[in-house]
């Protein structure tokens, strides 16, 4: 199918954009820089917050999906007026013009950060592995941004049925490939000092995903939008923590979580859990900083 990814030059969507086309789609990348990208079959420059632009981009390449990753990705980069008025009105702008142009499918990204851990308030989990049904409570600008973005989601599902297929995704601590062999992260650190100290990990509660596992989990749900219910939100992680301890001794620790919480997180479990996307699609993570890293 044609697929538009909205801020496919970013971080996670080069990864999305090339493992779309690797897996047969054509894929046209949207993003406030024209930057090429050598497997798009189109990159098209816009502002995605003015509707106008959004609207002429979707009659432009009029695709049978679109994957929204454009955002502000990094908490507190921006005044936190900007954040939160730019995320929302791309998640708003890109679901409306997509759903009135008629497109099909539209996932939109959100983040693990609705959760709200790490709050200076203090946070603790209800239960641990955080699964989806749990209740969300952002504390930032960003966090509040992105459950913005699933309850638009979420509106469009009630307004529309299933005239379009809708879901959002929830991706853990993004690691491109690049950055496994040593350019620094979103949090301008390494991957291999961010597991060296438990510190730089412990604000995400030791969450990751690699980029290229977002782009096959991406491609299992578009393929099988219409095979589960409408509306759903996914957490999409890899299946183990990015931390060489297990998570019952450093959560306690570094994330001041109460050790009972935390005491079924032994060995390499993570803390966020994926069964429901493995449960609905059939989708579990296939890499791991073990492997990825050496």
């Amino acid at each position: 199918m044609r697929v538009l990814v909205t801020g496919g030059a970013g971080r996670l969507g080069r990864s999305v954009v090339d493992g779309l086309a690797d897996a047969g789609h054509e894929v046209v990348s949207v993003d406030v820089t024209a930057a090429p990208l050598e497997k798009a079959a189109a990159t098209f420059p816009a502002d995605l917050t003015d509707l106008g632009q959004a609207y002429g981009v979707m009659a432009r390449y009029r695709p049978d999906a679109v994957v929204h990753l454009a955002a502000i990705a990094v908490p507190f980069s921006r005044p936190e007026s900007v954040i939160h008025a730019t995320n929302t009105a791309l998640a708003y702008n890109v679901l409306q013009s997509a759903i009135d142009l008629g497109v099909g499918t539209v996932v939109t990204a959100s983040s693990p950060t609705v959760m709200g851990y790490g709050s200076p308030a203090g946070w603790a989990p209800r239960y641990l592995p955080l699964d989806e049904e749990h209740p969300a409570r952002p504390w930032n600008a960003y966090g509040l941004s992105k459950l913005a973005a699933e309850q638009t989601m979420r509106m469009f599902a009630a307004q529309y049925g299933d005239r379009v297929r809708l879901a959002a995704f929830r991706p853990c601590f993004v690691i491109a490939p690049e950055e496994w062999a040593g350019a620094p992260t979103q949090q301008g650190h390494t991957v291999r000092e961010r597991i060296a100290d438990p510190r730089h990990g412990a604000v995400a509660l030791f969450n990751y995903v690699d980029a290229r596992d977002c782009a096959d989990f991406l491609d299992t749900l578009l393929g099988k939008a219409g095979e589960v219910p409408n509306g759903e939100v996914f957490f999409v992680g890899a299946q183990d923590a990015l931390a060489e301890a297990p998570l019952a001794e450093l959560l306690p620790e570094f994330s001041g979580v109460a050790p009972e919480l935390a005491a079924g997180l032994t060995g390499t479990s993570p803390a966020f859990s994926t069964a429901k996307a493995e449960r609905l699609l059939g989708w579990t993570a296939s890499r791991s900083w073990r492997t990825e890293l050496r």
